[in-house]
């Protein structure tokens, strides 16, 4: 599996030691990503790697016993069945609703989709709990753009084959494929059926974009932690005009690497605690790096697409007196996976544990409620909060 961060083992691997993953479980374009652990980065991250837990140990309520998920791959494969599909089954009678299984395949693409580049057409899926795969969001100028999908649609089929009621990493992996390489699109669209054929082509999402407005503030927008996204935060804020408040955006962040997360919070704090998270009870650290800018004029910007590892850092913020949240209450994806190979190659990502803010709270199923509420307007009001918080005329 070329590609892959390198603290998120390969499955041959994962038996000698276990990568905590905070996933988000969100499709970008044909990519799906994974919040793994990446490198660690000195005072970043604490302990982020962890040893397979001793059998036996206690679990998480809501979460699949790893031993009896691979026991159910075991006896599916012995059968000669496909152990991923029985392992999901475990998994789905768990109640973990964040535990899912991956072929190695799937879980490379994640890997992949984490550098910010991926092979594919442009969208991003969503799935609905009765099974309906729909377009979330068309990436700009993408294949899937060309050919006027929008979000919204549902998708049907593709290459022929259906789609409604498969897990979005199944729908990301009949999507790749080798760039200049068709694939049919069956989709349907206000009760109208429609058929759109779309080549493949290298896309990649720049993660971190940076404007200034007309009073001054600079906005940097994060629309997810892949690799280098926190270090380009810090530089954004280093660039910012001497005084100017800054807007964090995170709205529609559905999270990803951690360690870049907590990269993107150290820009604004000077060290000290940033989370916490446990593995089957196990507890970790991670701190922020020292030197960042602790004066500037802060204000998050959520909303509910802001998730896992873009919810970590802003409830860092808002736990330390770093920044006002500004928006509407945050996904509340709180969660740790840790994966583990299958015996048929297949990687399963099955909870361990919760993070926690540095305030203690577990944003599980909560997540974060802002301190000024704001909608459509969110940005203005944002610039009235930085205003009160002495930047402006």
């Amino acid at each position: 599996m070329p590609g892959l961060p390198a603290f998120c083992l390969r499955p041959r691997d994962l038996r000698r030691g276990a990568v905590l993953t905070l996933a988000f479980l969100a499709a970008v374009a044909t990519g799906a990503l994974t919040g793994c652990w990446d490198q660690e980065d000195g005072a970043v991250a604490a302990e982020v790697r962890a040893e397979l837990p001793a059998p036996g140990a206690p679990r998480t309520a809501g979460t699949a016993d790893r031993d009896a998920v691979a026991r159910a791959a075991a006896e599916a494969v012995a059968e000669g069945k496909s152990g991923k599909k029985a392992a999901q089954e475990e998994v789905s009678r768990s109640g973990d609703r964040w535990g899912t299984v991956y072929d190695q395949g799937e879980y490379a693409a994640f890997a992949e989709g984490l550098d910010g580049h991926w092979t594919g057409v442009g969208v991003w899926a969503e799935r609905a709990h009765d099974g309906v795969i729909k377009v979330d969001k068309v990436q700009p100028g993408s294949p899937a753009a060309r050919a006027g999908l929008r979000a919204g649609d549902r998708l049907l089929s593709v290459d022929g084959h259906a789609v409604t009621g498969l897990a979005v990493a199944e729908v990301v992996s009949l999507l790749r494929g080798t760039a200049g390489t068709p694939v049919v699109l069956n989709l349907s669209r206000d009760g109208a059926d429609l058929t759109e054929t779309v080549r493949r082509e290298q896309l990649r999402t720049e993660p971190v974009t940076v404007r200034q407005r007309p009073d001054g503030v600079t906005v940097i927008k994060v629309t997810s932690f892949t690799r280098g996204s926190g270090e380009r935060v810090r530089s954004a804020v280093r660039a910012a005009p001497p005084g100017a408040g800054v807007m964090l955006d995170l709205r529609g962040n559905p999270g990803g690497l951690v360690t870049e997360a907590v990269t993107a919070a150290s820009a604004f704090l000077d060290g000290g605690l940033v989370a916490t998270y446990d593995v089957r009870g196990d507890q970790r650290v991670l701190y922020a790096a020292p030197g960042g800018d602790t004066t500037r004029p802060l204000v998050a910007l959520v909303d509910g697409g802001t998730m896992s590892a873009a919810e970590l850092v802003t409830g860092a913020l808002q736990d330390r007196g770093r920044a006002v949240a500004v928006g509407s209450r945050t996904f509340g994806k709180g969660s740790v996976q840790m994966p583990t190979e299958l015996p048929d190659g297949s990687v399963a990502e099955l909870t361990v544990g919760m993070y926690r803010t540095p305030a203690g709270r577990s944003l599980d199923g909560d997540g974060i409620t802002p301190d000024v509420p704001a909608g459509e307007r969110a940005e203005e009001r944002a610039v009235t909060v930085l205003g009160g918080l002495g930047v402006g005329p």
